[in-house]
């Protein structure tokens, strides 16, 4: 599956440019008509919607990440309307970009379920148009969590359209449900290749009916579908590959894995700056300078994990070594590439909160003398953190065979679902659905592989779960949406970002600006001047 995506991965598909790439794709001169009709033509075009992930995905992480209670800014600026919300319009910087992706894959979905009725009929033909319906869905749900009521487009538009009615949120989500039952009716149940599978269906529909349980307009039994879907998905498969395993270079198709955008070496190597992804760029200091090029990874000193980020381990959860880089070495990557770590030098050590006093800085420092002593509440984002390695590195996402550079320089799979997430949502869903017993015991599988002690029934409420979350999925391009799902975005980022406050969220009117704005540039665009504007940025 990796390598008929690689193949597509090297086209550029973009909404005002459906003919180039039937150009590109159609070495033979034969029409769209013609080749799309066939077995490979629509093939080709299937693939080309897992493409798209690629865009959705790939590039800055702040549209999914910044402005919450885990990440913050260093040395470098994140989009400030992103970020802090004061300068949040719809012209800001990075408001656009999940946007246009979204509607480009929404396009290019569309495309394929048109030439779905022309082409001929396969084997593979009902699995086929269920992956597109799976991945039409998703964009349709980044859109609607993050933008609210969005243009609900159905059908391949093969000439320019120039004006578009909004369609409500709600309206969205009952399109984005009837097309993940679609899907779920003609979808495959084999393990995980790479292509969509009922678990990824599943997975997807229980987080859209959690996420519609707390709308004004959620169906009654959204929490109760939502825990059923989760419990489907999760099929009783145990949480049983060690947190590091997990996140181990090369291990991304491991068996928990349910969904991800996928990549490797082959696929970027035409242009290895622009066709990987950013993800390993983020959550940490910079890690000394283009001088180490090959020896340590470039990151961009944004979003780095918050003081409440750390906070959130206790001793002996297994998340802490596995999602942070506690021990930086002389060469950073040696982490990876040397077995024996027990001759490497320390450079740069981070220490947890129950291993910061002075007796132990000292005895640290005597067993490893050209190592710099972090304490514990000195290495996350402030306004004085300005030099390198200055905040704890996330290591989760390191890719040693990556370019150094600020590019799209990673090969490495975007995990977009997993099954600790999976366990996590049916915690969730049973919480709210008025079943606090199953939803602990969803819960508490997730700490129980961490090593940690089992959650009790008294601490369980909607704020556990998300410090859960935020130690099992940091990182993970989860939290904004958490945060405004569950309807703690302003009380969890003003109280946890040091740069926001509850004030930075009044709008327009008093209006919150809890959704983000329709992007300027789709409505300059669009020739309906009744299109209207989300209420905090009219």
């Amino acid at each position: 599956m990796k390598n008929l995506i690689i193949i597509l991965g090297l086209l550029t598909i973009i909404l005002s440019s459906c003919s180039d790439f039937l150009e590109e794709e159609n070495k033979s001169n034969v029409t769209a008509e013609d080749f799309y009709v066939t077995e490979e033509g629509f093939e080709s075009l299937v693939n080309a919607n897992y493409s798209q992930l690629r865009e959705i995905y790939g590039g800055e992480a702040y549209i999914f990440c910044s402005g919450t209670d885990l990440y913050a800014e260093g040395r470098d600026q994140e989009p400030p309307g992103l970020s802090q919300y004061t300068q949040l319009t719809a012209s800001s910087e990075g408001v656009a970009d999940l946007y246009n992706a979204c509607y480009k894959a929404i396009q290019v979905a569309n495309m394929a379920l048109y030439y779905g009725d022309l082409t001929e009929q396969t084997s593979t033909f009902n699995q086929r148009l269920a992956e597109v319906r799976y991945l039409r869905a998703n964009a349709y749900f980044l859109l609607v969590q993050t933008y609210g009521g969005v243009s609900l487009i159905e059908d391949y538009i093969s000439s320019p359209e120039l004006s578009f009615d909004r369609n409500g949120a709600e309206e969205i989500y009952v399109f984005i449900i009837s097309e993940l039952e679609a899907s779920l009716q003609a979808i495959g149940s084999g393990a995980y290749d790479g292509r969509v599978t009922r678990r990824a269906v599943e997975h997807l529909l229980a987080k859209v009916h959690l996420t519609r349980g707390y709308e004004t307009f959620g169906a009654s039994d959204d929490f109760s579908k939502a825990a059923t879907y989760a419990d489907n998905a999760i099929a009783g498969q145990g949480l049983t590959i060690p947190f590091g395993e997990l996140w181990a270079p090369g291990n991304e198709m491991n068996e928990e894995v349910i969904f991800s955008v996928q990549f490797d070496q082959a696929s970027i190597s035409a242009d290895p700056t622009e066709l990987g992804h950013m993800q390993a760029s983020f959550f940490s200091s910079y890690l000394g300078g283009s001088e180490v090029a090959g020896d340590a990874p470039y990151r961009t000193y944004t979003l780095c994990p918050t003081q409440f980020a750390i906070d959130l381990f206790e001793e002996g959860d297994q998340r802490w070594e596995g999602t942070f880089m506690t021990e930086v070495y002389a060469r950073y990557y040696d982490f990876y590439d040397v077995e024996d770590h027990s001759s490497l030098t320390v450079t740069e050590y981070y220490a947890p909160k129950w291993a910061s006093s002075a007796d132990d800085q000292a005895a640290y420092e005597a067993a490893h003398p050209e190592a710099e002593f972090h304490p514990y509440g000195i290495y996350v984002p402030s306004v004085s953190r300005n030099f390198d390695y200055e905040t704890i590195p996330v290591r989760k996402f390191d890719d040693p065979k990556a370019l150094f550079g600020d590019g799209r320089v990673s090969s490495r799979d975007i995990i977009l679902s997993r099954l600790a997430d999976t366990y996590l949502i049916a915690a969730e869903a049973y919480l709210q659905g008025g079943d606090p017993g199953t939803g602990l015991l969803r819960l508490n599988e997730v700490r129980r592989r961490a090593g940690v002690t089992d959650a009790i029934l008294a601490e369980f409420d909607i704020d556990y779960i998300l410090d859960e979350r935020g130690r099992e999925l940091l990182g993970e391009y989860h939290r904004w949406f958490d945060l405004k799902r569950t309807g703690k975005l302003v009380e969890r980022a003003s109280k946890h970002h040091y740069l926001i406050e509850e004030s930075n969220f009044i709008g327009s009117n008093g209006e919150l600006k809890i959704l983000r704005p329709i992007p300027q540039e789709a409505l300059d665009l669009n020739q309906n001047r009744d299109f209207p504007q989300n209420p905090a940025y009219q």
